[in-house]
């Protein structure tokens, strides 16, 4: 593919905390729109988990895809499939360095958040944790059978606002329920009146769902 049709393809991608070498987890974070990679890194410090490794690409002229998420998919083109195989090939990478799936979060904000809960649903597995930070399924409509498999269990964080003016509610809840069709082991909260953006105790669940994933050393 060339950078038209993969615009995704060769961006770069920010590291903080462990190596990967090192690292006992990882967490690929995915930025929202006109934001960069560095912007949702930010969060890591927030964590406090020197252990795990923290992986955000960055996405082409700063969004993952160009129309709003509610777009028809096909109006996203060619930029969300770049997107998911963006993601793909960084989970592609951690598992050939010993990183499996369940050891892995994805998590994403706003668009980035939309993204997760996409390839989530997309390509289920067991994975360390998904969290959605004010996100949902991507398209026009939501169909069920386009998403086939299981997330075994995977413990899934959504949380939004009630009033968010980019990330309706009802979709929000759509999404809630495809997730659980596929297995996924759900926490929803829904804040009512916050502003678009991450709060305390998004970032609190956040935390639990990394000690889950891999307990801190010496616990």
């Amino acid at each position: 593919m060339d950078s038209a049709a993969n615009p995704h393809k060769g961006q770069p991608v920010l590291h903080a905390g462990a190596g990967l070498d090192e690292a006992d987890a990882a967490m690929i974070m995915l930025h929202g729109r006109g934001a960069d990679a560095a912007d949702i890194l930010a969060l890591s410090e927030a964590l406090e988990r020197p252990d795990i490794a923290f992986l955000a690409p960055q996405a082409a002229d700063h969004t993952w895809y160009p129309r709003p998420f509610l777009a028809p998919v096909s109006e996203n083109e060619p930029y969300l499939t770049s997107a998911l195989e963006r993601v793909a090939d960084i989970l592609g990478m951690l598992i050939t360095r010993d990183i499996p799936p369940d050891r892995m979060a994805l998590l994403g904000f706003s668009q980035g958040a939309c993204l997760a809960l996409e390839f989530a649903a997309r390509h289920p597995d067991r994975y360390g944790a998904v969290i959605a930070l004010t996100g949902g399924l991507i398209g026009e409509t939501v169909d069920r059978a386009t998403y086939k498999g299981s997330l075994e269990g995977t413990p899934v964080f959504i949380g939004s606002s009630d009033v968010d003016p980019y990330i309706p509610l009802d979709r929000v809840r759509e999404s809630i329920a495809v997730i659980r069709d596929l297995d996924g082991e759900v926490t929803e909260r829904i804040y009512p009146g916050m502003g678009h953006g991450i709060n305390q105790d998004e970032v609190g669940q956040v935390s639990e769902l990394l000690d889950r994933m891999a307990p801190r050393r010496g616990e």
